[in-house]
């Protein structure tokens, strides 16, 4: 066609980052087309294919704008936005001291902004205050894995050796809607009957082990750590586990023995209401697939649904452990993974984000790698701030006395995202200055001081690290709108405006090679990588082999041979002091919210096909909002009968932290004591509003998924259209 042109880049949403091929024809018009890749064969979900609407969004900013005297967000030009934010911080920092201001970032910046933002922080701001909303994504796995492991990255193998295995158990991911393409790796082991999956809700990924393809596994919520405990206890009662491989690759067996002897199954039914011959059935399924049986392989994977809970280390924990009686992990065919959620969710926790952390997943208490990091950016490491406060309690903390006074969010929407969010919205309004980097109005860039207009992925040069810990690049193919910037720019002239030490790059290509200098030595090391590198790797059709330029890739002496990247880890030793992997005992408390007479019926949470996360972009896409337009709330046939509503009635739910109004849909595949929303909207549907901010010990995640209401009907009930909040 004339005066086209295509670009290859890959998709905005999720971590499976599927391949698209970008055509823009002569009058701008942007068609999109999936393309050959290991995880995506091609394929696209809805979100995908209907990605360029993001970029004719109706509201989309395409200047700065200041909130003035009379209270209303004007237009203003780029020099007056940018002066105005860095006097003002300027003037909190030296009034009330650094840390009176605050960063929070996101899981779907790119590699190259995830890092400058964690930089911005601690050296332009010299603030500690540092989170992002990866807090809510994958610190429970990242934390489990750490601990048993001794390293953090989501799939430590390629999404494609799924394909081999003779038994995959997924705990708390409904793939088939979250990821659809991904499902096409699960064809070979529901073809076997070996899909097992475990959620309270018949859900799409649940129907794929119907029809002898597998089990569904229905646990009462927030017990699922109890039906891997008691898998646990059948591998060990049976003796069904790799006794050579615990032996020469594990350490703490004995006391994993004693924290899973009291789950047998009978105990276990009667608080998970899983029948005990389905957990033996289950246990059993799983060691016949591992390879000491004579099996292909097996894999332990889990999703949100199990570790947004105040349990969710130990329910991964429990998950490895599990795997690793089973000799699964370090074995090419079978292992654990942690399936990522965010477009960057592997990235973005990398790079120095994080409130503990700095660039190559390096602590930030460890002196060598604070020399290391403050030797790239030209700073004395002493001037680094320490680690900060994790998400929650740094949100909680805005516009309080010693807490912070102003807030820079970037590719982020706490105020529908965090569990109560009303409460988080009140500290918005607390704080001095509130600033907020978007394409679109978010309901979070509408209560700002000053809001900044800034790219999207087709307008943008980068890298993206998938949910295997392949990194990617993401390419521009059409230009942003005249008075749009790239986040990189912006913080550049607010460095700038500063006054602050080092060099500060806009140009993506130099970033990542300041990035891979820093990260170089370190656990998450990219030093063998650039952009050039990159695309000449997938030129080549290395990425279609699905084997290149996984992390760890080591820069190596000149003269010898590229490093190849590691697919797979864990091959030969773990990454801990002794080269074990650890068992780790864990016991079960369950969720933080009883039931009781006020609040009798689990809420469980999720998402649907055609939504993402806050829904700040897909609730601006038409076909989306067609696909599924309102908030709605499944309900069984019997809780509908009990509690006096039919399909399409409106209810409201009432919890221990406010009411949420939804339209009823009625399925018999949820729980009869169990209601299902989605969280990706705003306004009286808005389920964050009565989510639990209660968070896990040990990774700060808040209890999402998990929470008690009462349901009824709503005569009350606002207008439809009202729902969903501003944007459907």
């Amino acid at each position: 066609m004339t005066g086209t042109r295509a670009t290859d880049t890959h998709c905005p949403y999720c971590a499976l980052q599927c391949a698209q091929r970008l055509t823009v024809g002569a009058d701008g018009a942007v068609e999109p087309a999936g393309r050959a890749f290991p995880t995506s064969k091609g394929g696209m979900c809805q979100k995908g294919w209907t990605s360029p609407a993001l970029l004719r969004a109706p509201d989309r900013l395409v200047e700065p704008l200041v909130r003035g005297a009379d209270g209303v967000l004007a237009p203003a030009s780029w020099d007056d936005a940018l002066d105005l934010v860095a006097d003002r911080l300027a003037d909190l920092r030296r009034e009330h001291g650094a840390d009176s201001v605050a960063v929070f970032g996101g899981g779907g910046l790119t590699n190259e902004k995830a890092y400058v933002l964690g930089k911005l922080a601690r050296v332009a701001l010299g603030t500690a205050m540092v989170d992002y909303n990866g807090r809510f994504c994958m610190s429970s796995a990242a934390a489990a894995t750490n601990r048993s492991l001794g390293l953090d990255r989501g799939l430590p193998f390629p999404l494609a050796d799924l394909a081999g295995a003779d038994a995959v158990l997924l705990l708390g991911s409904n793939l088939a809607e979250t990821s659809p393409p991904a499902v096409a790796h699960l064809t070979g082991v529901r073809r076997r009957g070996g899909l097992v999956v475990a959620d309270p809700r018949h859900s799409a990924t649940a129907a794929l082990a119907d029809d002898g393809a597998g089990i569904h596994l229905q646990p009462l919520p927030g017990t699922d750590l109890v039906v891997l405990l008691a898998l646990a206890h059948v591998v060990l009662a049976d003796r069904l586990l790799d006794e050579r491989y615990v032996a020469e690759r594990t350490s703490g067996l004995d006391a994993l023995r004693s924290a899973v002897a009291p789950w047998w199954p009978e105990r276990a039914e009667q608080v998970c209401g899983v029948p005990a011959r389905t957990l033996r059935r289950t246990a059993h399924l799983l060691a016949a697939a591992a390879p000491h049986r004579g099996g292909a392989g097996a894999y332990v994977l889990t999703g949100r649904g199990v570790e947004q809970s105040r349990q969710g280390t130990d329910t991964v924990s429990a998950a490895i452990a599990l795997s690793l009686l089973l000799g699964l992990v370090g074995r090419v065919g079978s292992g654990y993974g942690a399936i990522t959620g965010q477009g960057n969710g592997q990235g973005g926790r990398e790079h120095g984000q994080k409130c503990d952390q700095l660039p190559g997943y390096r602590s930030i208490t460890d002196p060598a790698a604070r020399a290391h990091v403050a030797q790239v950016w030209g700073v004395d490491p002493d001037e680094l701030p320490g680690p900060g406060i994790p998400a929650v309690a740094l949100l909680d903390a805005l516009g309080r006395p010693g807490g912070p006074r102003a807030l820079l969010v970037h590719g982020s929407n706490p105020a529908v995202s965090v569990p109560g969010s009303s409460g988080v919205r009140e500290r918005l309004a607390a704080l001095d200055l509130l600033v907020v980097c978007d394409l679109v109005p978010s309901e979070t860039a509408l209560l700002a001081d000053v809001v900044l207009p800034v790219t999207q992925w087709a307008e943008e040069e980068g890298t993206m690290t998938s949910l295997e810990g392949r990194v990617l690049r993401r390419r521009a193919a059409v230009r942003p709108p005249a008075g749009v910037r790239s986040e990189l720019w912006v913080w550049a002239e607010l460095a700038r405006r500063l006054g602050a030490p080092g060099t500060w790059s806009s140009d993506p290509a130099e970033v990542f090679d300041e990035l891979a200098r820093a990260s170089a030595g370190g656990v998450a090391d990219y030093s063998g990588l650039s952009h050039a590198r990159l695309d000449a790797a997938e030129a080549s059709g290395a990425d279609d082999g699905g084997t290149a330029l996984h992390w760890p890739c080591p820069a190596t002496p000149d003269g010898t041979p590229d490093h190849p990247g590691t697919p797979r880890l864990f091959l030969d030793r773990f990454p801990t002091p002794d080269g074990r992997a650890r068992l780790v005992p864990v016991r079960h408390r369950g969720p933080s919210d009883d039931l009781g007479p006020t609040t009798p019926v689990y809420l469980v949470t999720g998402r649907v096909l055609a939504h993402y996360q806050s829904g700040a972009q897909t609730r601006r896409v038409p076909e989306l909002v067609e696909a599924a337009g309102d908030p709605f709330v499944e309900v069984h046939p019997l809780l509908a009968e009990r509690t006096g509503v039919a399909d399409g009635d409106l209810v409201h739910l009432d919890g221990l932290r406010g009411r949420v109004t939804a339209r009823v849909r009625v399925d018999a595949g949820t729980r009869p004591d169990t209601v299902f929303m989605a969280f990706h909207w705003a306004g009286p549907g808005g389920v964050n509003e009565i989510t639990s901010p209660v968070v896990d010990p040990v990774s700060s995640m808040p209890e999402l998924k998990v929470c008690t209401i009462s349901l009824t009907p709503a005569a009350d009930a606002p207008g439809t259209a009202d729902l969903a909040g501003a944007v459907r």
